[in-house]
């Protein structure tokens, strides 16, 4: 506790010398109260009953959420009418977004997702398993390919639902498929630990089992595996013209070991974030592709810039992505 101070002062002081003393007083008080512990406050704690009475009772609250996890894509001025017209609360637009927050809710954009069986899921837990334990040595012995297209006008995907944080690739909140538009090229390319493919621009027509070995297997999947070593593993999905039996009968002569992949599974493949590097160099060059000449020119020039050093930080990551789709039990993991 402090003491108290008694002082006297004489009348014939000054006033300004009483109030410089007394100033004096009231900060020599303020400082021991701020050393004495029985003074020192931890924070603030809300008095029971003070501040605006809340708009909705836990009731409503669990109403809200429950109107949005049955129908994803609702906005909030939906589920505040919904609100309003069943349990006969009003509230605003404001107060449903931040009720929603409160439960971990927040609008967010649709992933694009592959929708997975449960065959597709036990046979990526098998791949997970076999090569979790897998080191750099081993993943750096595979050449990752595949083919991506690429067209003239992105879409934005500005659609939004409502999940929770880690639910991104939940089946419920994701959207099935893309659709192009404004024409667009179709090309093929390969990733390896130390360097890459030729990017072929598939033109002419669709791709085929003789045509691929025609101008992708022959002209660059087979001079580009002695640069891996003896021991090198292509993986390509399972695409019709890629799990051919001419395909099979042309690896076998030429000793290409090629990598048994599970189906729809574009989410273990690493050259998958290369191709999203592309198409977002490409979105932001000024001008942009006037034509389809000019997109296939800007695409090889963006896959010819990717410094090695990023491929070689997915590949560093693979171990990582079969643990997750080991956790995920062989669902989508990005």
């Amino acid at each position: 506790m402090t003491r108290p101070i008694h002082i006297s002062i004489s009348t014939d002081v000054s006033k300004s010398r009483i109030h410089a003393i007394v100033t004096a007083i009231c900060d020599l008080r303020r400082s021991l109260a701020c050393c004495d512990p029985e003074h020192q406050t931890k924070g603030y704690t809300r008095r029971v009953g003070s501040g605006r009475k809340r708009s909705t009772i836990a009731r409503d609250d669990h109403f809200l959420t429950l109107t949005i996890l049955r129908n994803r894509d609702t906005t909030a001025v939906k589920a505040q009418n919904e609100l309003q017209k069943v349990q006969g609360v009003a509230v605003s637009e404001r107060t449903v977004r931040i009720r929603l927050e409160e439960d971990g809710l927040s609008a967010r954009t649709l992933a694009h997702c592959l929708l997975l069986t449960r065959e597709h899921r036990v046979a990526r837990l098998l791949i997970a398993h076999e090569h979790r334990n897998w080191g750099i040595e081993e993943w750096g012995r595979i050449l990752f390919t595949d083919e991506s297209r690429f067209c003239r006008r992105f879409l934005d995907g500005h659609q939004r639902v409502w999940r929770r944080t880690c639910k991104r690739v939940a089946q419920c909140n994701f959207v099935s498929g893309i659709s192009f538009g404004s024409g667009s090229i179709m090309v093929w390319g390969g990733i390896s630990m130390e360097a890459r493919t030729e990017l072929v621009v598939v033109n002419g027509g669709a791709m085929t089992a003789n045509r691929y070995i025609r101008d992708i297997l022959e002209p660059h999947v087979v001079p580009f595996a002695p640069f891996i070593g003896n021991d090198s593993i292509l993986m390509h999905d399972n695409a019709r013209p890629h799990i051919a039996q001419i395909v099979n009968e042309y690896l076998d002569p030429v000793e290409i070991h090629h990598m048994i992949w599970p189906a729809r599974s574009p989410d273990l493949n690493p050259i998958e974030h290369v191709w999203d590097m592309v198409g977002r160099r490409v979105k932001v060059r000024t001008p942009a592709p006037a034509n389809l000449r000019d997109l296939s020119a800007a695409v090889i020039q963006e896959w010819q810039e990717i410094d090695q050093a990023v491929i070689q930080d997915l590949f560093e990551g693979m171990p990582r992505r079969m643990e997750a789709v080991i956790q995920a039990r062989g669902g989508n993991i990005r």
